[in-house]
């Protein structure tokens, strides 16, 4: 038997996270008030906290990578995926040997 997880639209959860970071009361006691699990309204919490961190940096301060950093990283990248590749090909091998 399964349950239907319960949907809260984006203004209830801003009006949720708000009341939480704006009082002093803890998460427990706000969850039980406004009927949510408590461990709900900390993810939402945290997830708020991790976009507020985000985009308090200015634009400006982000700045352009350099071209050096840019080719350094895609030429990581594509070492990344041959390895993959080559263990997804070595996985494969193995497993069809052990049949």
């Amino acid at each position: 038997m399964s349950t239907r997880r319960k949907k809260y639209d984006a203004d209830f959860r801003a009006e949720s996270v708000r009341l939480v970071l704006s009082s002093e009361r803890p998460v427990k006691e706000i969850a039980e008030e406004i009927g949510v699990k408590e461990s709900t309204l900390g993810n939402w919490v945290h997830r708020y906290k991790d976009t507020e961190r985000v985009t308090s940096v200015p634009t400006e301060d982000r700045g352009p990578v350099p071209w050096d950093e840019h080719q350094e990283a895609l030429a990581e990248n594509a070492r990344l995926k041959a390895e993959v590749e080559f263990l997804g090909k070595v996985s494969a091998f193995f497993a069809a040997k052990q049949k």
